[in-house]
């Protein structure tokens, strides 16, 4: 009860109806792999052009299947995408120290992460255009032998002087730390390609002295073996500063994750290590349980008979075969891992349907169609239906191609890698995550309210409210509420030995839509007085 202490007029704000409950995002992905460039703190990026400003492009397939992952993904209707970039363990990331106005204070500028292309970083440092300074970044994918400086008009003839990939200029900058557009905090804000620190832990008052561009330098790709360490991600530092899949496991709104490398046998020849990368994930999934990890069948698996879930579990589906794209630097076509792209289907569905819509029988996009000869075939193996017969029941999930009936390509499977008939179909699954994160988080205010007959009731409405609009959105069974779902939360769920141990116990059961996987039509044969 609020005090009064003093005659007066007091005027209380007083809640007025239940919190709801907002349902979390289901489409919200994660990936683990090499970039060309960037930082290997794991970064949100919302399209292919965000993805190329921050990471860079297409690398060979040898080296990593992300940036193919990442266009299938924003080619199949992927919007949110986080990407945890990792590197081997003895690369090395260019710097450059800057002399300055103060003689006993360096300006140290160091590429955005570890790895060669650091070496691609021109820097210049001139007065501003009105005040302060201009700071100019350069980069090239690839170095040019002999530099020469494109926006200088008497080098315009120089075979050297061509544009770079990228440019960052930043003109007007203060010097000044209580300057509203500080050069050192406006820089490592802004850039996507370097970061500055000063030499000495003490913030001066110094300009960094003017400079013609000159190249970043020590920058390396490192040669040690790759393997599934470097992934997994270390879990011996703080949170913020976690990378790999660790990284991402800090990251609450990720729902859906993919390693595509996992089946890379070019950059991770010991199958034991891709084994470990694909249980990392599914190991996070289980124990987060708010994300489902899409996995790949490893490439040249013709034989179908072999072909096995990796283990049982609901929190996964894995996909086959393979699936053939582009690549842009070569104009060639290439086989990549499909999880990428199947990663972008759920996010469609997810959008357009709803979790509770099974990912399947949509068309896969970014795929090549003109398929003149066998190396460009969309599908590294042509699945028939007697070859599905054998994978489905395992929980492989094919994609077929059916342009020959005018049906493109598709996936044509929805099933987990679980042997539970319970949770057998991906979508299931999914739909159960999105209730059991949304009541989740939309419930945190039950914790330390008095546990009395009053808070049961606001629990119940509270949880039927939300399902009532997960029903209504075709995402669970039954003509009426009573047949979808029930909520209860009174003194048939919890004891009094519960309730002097300071539990609140609620028990939900719901009926989550099946999806047709089966469709059969029985045809008779009837007369005309048989009917």
């Amino acid at each position: 009860m609020p005090e009064y202490l003093s005659s007066g007029v007091y005027v209380e704000e007083v809640a007025t109806g239940l919190r709801p409950i907002e349902g979390v995002s289901t489409s919200t992905t994660g990936f683990v792999g090499q970039t060309e460039r960037g930082s290997l703190r794991p970064r949100l990026v919302t399209s292919w052009d965000d993805f190329h400003s921050w990471f860079g492009g297409i690398v060979d397939p040898e080296v990593s299947y992300l940036p193919f992952a990442v266009c299938g993904f924003f080619n199949n209707g992927g919007q949110r995408l986080f990407i945890a970039r990792v590197t081997r363990d003895d690369a090395r990331t260019s710097s450059l120290t800057l002399a300055t106005s103060d003689p006993e204070q360096d300006l140290v500028i160091s590429a955005s992460g570890p790895g060669a292309f650091g070496n691609g970083l021109f820097v210049r440092i001139q007065a501003g255009t009105h005040t302060g300074i201009r700071l100019t970044l350069w980069y090239y994918r690839t170095i040019p032998t002999t530099f020469a400086d494109p926006t200088d008009a008497s080098t315009v003839a120089d075979p050297d002087g061509r544009e770079p990939d990228t440019i960052e200029d930043y003109d007007n900058l203060g010097v000044q730390p209580n300057d509203a557009d500080y050069f050192l905090q406006r820089i490592n804000v802004s850039s996507r390609l370097v970061s500055l620190a000063w030499s000495k832990s003490i913030s001066p008052t110094a300009r960094p002295d003017d400079l013609i561009y000159t190249p970043l330098a020590g920058g390396g790709d490192g040669s040690n073996p790759m393997t599934s360490a470097h992934f997994r991600g270390g879990t011996n530092t703080s949170p913020e500063r976690l990378e790999g899949l660790a990284g991402l496991g800090t990251i609450n709104d990720i729902s859906i994750l993919s390693i595509p490398d996992e089946v890379n046998a070019a950059l991770l020849p010991d199958v034991v290590d891709r084994d470990d990368i694909r249980n990392a994930m599914i190991d996070q999934c289980e124990s987060l349980r708010n994300r489902f990890s899409i996995l790949n069948v490893s490439g040249n698996s013709s034989d179908v008979t072999l072909i096995r879930p990796p283990r049982d579990s609901s929190y996964a589906a894995i996909y086959y075969p393979w699936i053939r794209v582009i690549d842009p630097r070569t104009s060639n076509t290439v086989l990549v891992p499909p999880s990428g792209h199947i990663a972008g289907i759920y996010a469609r569905t997810d959008t357009k349907h709803g979790v509770h819509k099974a990912p399947a029988n949509e068309v896969l996009s970014g795929v090549v169609q003109d398929d003149i000869d066998a190396a460009r075939k969309p599908l590294e193996f042509a699945i028939t239906k007697h070859e599905q017969d054998i994978l489905n029941p395992r929980g492989i999930n094919v994609i077929r191609d059916f342009r020959s009936v005018g049906r493109h390509i598709r996936v044509w499977g929805a099933r987990t890698i679980s042997s539970d008939p319970e949770c057998r179909y991906v979508n299931v699954r999914r739909l159960l995550l999105f209730i059991e994160e949304s009541i989740d988080i939309g419930s945190q205010w039950v914790v330390f309210e008095p546990n009395d007959f009053r808070l049961w009731a606001r629990v119940r409405q509270m949880i039927s409210n939300f399902l009532v609009l997960i029903w209504r959105s075709g995402a669970l069974q039954g003509e009426v509420e009573e047949s979808a779902f029930f909520v209860k939360c009174d003194n048939t769920t919890m004891t009094q030995a519960d309730i002097d141990a300071g539990r609140l116990i609620c028990t939900i059961g719901i009926a989550p839509v099946k999806p047709a996987e089966f469709v059969i039509f029985r045809i008779q044969q009837h007369t005309l007085e048989s009917r």
